[in-house]
């Protein structure tokens, strides 16, 4: 009985440790299987006690083919979890794919492509979450927030990525008494959550929170425009409205609660206190010292401000799915031109330094690291460069989202120098 008791005890032992790998459906069959080979077990060994014939070698025979048939079991259990979790990505990946239009189309097969695609798309639907958007909003800001921080994500969560991690990690290292809320029906779930767990646990205030379309663009003039879309009335254009729809919720958010809006490809290098009522300068004519190009990446404004109502109302206004960036950065570069000269708008400029100190032509070589004695002097000379007026570092994602971070770079300093939990960044 005392070799029974110790496989008993045994048995629990590796139970214990299974239920903390698996989801609690996994476990509680986990644990029917365990309860099957104690049993099983059990039988066999008194069984063979009972004989009196080779008791231990039947005793470890038995013990050996219960414990693979268990392993067995575990092995498919882990098949069927991963299988489930891959459901969900391909779930997530449609999802996403739907909102991508066809090429090669008229205006009016695309008109209708859409008025098909668009009910069954998340990113329009109405649930629980999307009523609660503004009381979860407002919840969140009042818990001691010094700074208020905005960014959106319209694609599977699986996507966000390190950069999208890092760029969270540099705003909280400049920033550790601010509040980041993320617009996202994708990270606003289980596996988003494990994603913003690692800066939840160490104490950060960031949630993710699925946005209220329709609530952030009321009493706005997107309003009627966001009907039009959702009725299938208005062409979405070759560009995959979900960009369209992060430029225009950007301004949105901003309007009626104010604050900072960032993108997810933004690396923070100082704190933004200070900065007010302002918008960065892409490009500059070097001998005017005038800008030519504005952008959106950043932008920070108090709430109800009028530049952001304007912008808003030319992306109603002038809104074309077909041309990139007509309702990004060339919208906030279009409205500011316009007013430029007027008095009484109450916002700043900054110039490229601040916010975009390398252009999108260049940015490849801060990824980078040095070759020989020459490139290395040349990263100290760009990391003391960005350690004077620049805020933050932008890494249009578009061109680099597949270069890989290479040690010693300009940007892997900046990374180290500026991260939290600093993991995996080579």
């Amino acid at each position: 009985m005392m070799v029974r008791k110790f496989i008993k005890v045994k048995m629990f032992h590796y139970q214990v440790l299974s239920r903390a790998r698996f989801p609690l459906f996994f476990t509680l069959t986990l644990f029917g299987v365990a309860m099957i080979y104690i049993i099983y077990t059990d039988n066999i060994i008194y069984d063979s006690f009972e004989s009196g014939k080779n008791e231990i070698p039947k005793f470890l025979e038995a013990h050996e083919r219960a414990q693979g048939k268990l392993r067995s079991s575990i092995g498919n259990m882990k098949l069927q979890l991963r299988s489930m979790k891959e459901g969900i990505d391909e779930v997530e990946d449609e999802n996403w794919k739907s909102l991508v239009p066809p090429f090669n189309v008229t205006e009016k097969q695309r008109i209708a492509w859409f008025r098909e695609k668009m009910p069954k798309s998340k990113v329009f639907m109405t649930n629980n979450l999307t009523q609660q958007f503004h009381s979860r909003v407002r919840e969140f800001f009042r818990s001691g927030c010094e700074e208020h921080f905005f960014m959106t994500w319209i694609a599977p969560a699986r996507s966000f990525g390190r950069r999208g991690f890092f760029s969270m990690e540099s705003l909280f290292k400049a920033h550790p008494t601010g509040c980041l809320m993320i617009l996202s029906r994708s990270l606003d779930s289980r596996s988003g959550y494990r994603i913003l767990k690692p800066l939840v646990d160490r104490g950060f205030k960031v949630n993710a929170v699925t946005p209220d379309l329709a609530y952030l663009f009321k009493n706005t003039p997107a309003e009627a425009w966001f009907k039009e879309i959702k009725s299938g009335k208005k062409d979405p254009g070759e560009i995959p409205i979900a960009q369209n729809l992060s430029n225009l919720m950007r301004l949105a958010v901003l309007y009626k609660y104010g604050g900072v809006y960032l993108d997810t490809d933004f690396i923070v290098l100082k704190p933004f206190r200070g900065l007010k009522n302002l918008i960065g300068a892409q490009s500059m004519d070097m001998e005017s010292k005038n800008w030519t190009r504005l952008n959106n990446a950043v932008l920070i404004f108090d709430v109800n401000h009028p530049l952001l109502l304007k912008f808003i109302e030319e992306f109603a206004s002038t809104f074309d799915g077909n041309k990139w960036g007509h309702n990004g950065p060339y919208l906030v570069s279009r409205v500011v031109e316009r007013i430029r000269k007027k008095p009484g708008n109450n916002f700043t400029v900054l110039p490229p330094m601040a916010f975009y100190p390398v252009d999108w032509i260049r940015i490849n070589r801060l990824f980078q690291k040095p070759a020989n004695q020459g490139d290395s002097i040349w990263v100290q000379h760009k990391l003391l460069q960005l350690s004077g007026e620049t805020y933050g570092v932008h890494l249009w994602n578009k061109q680099t989202s597949n270069l890989r971070i290479e040690e010693g770079s300009v940007m892997g300093r900046l990374i180290l120098e500026h991260c939290i939990l600093c993991q995996h960044i080579y």
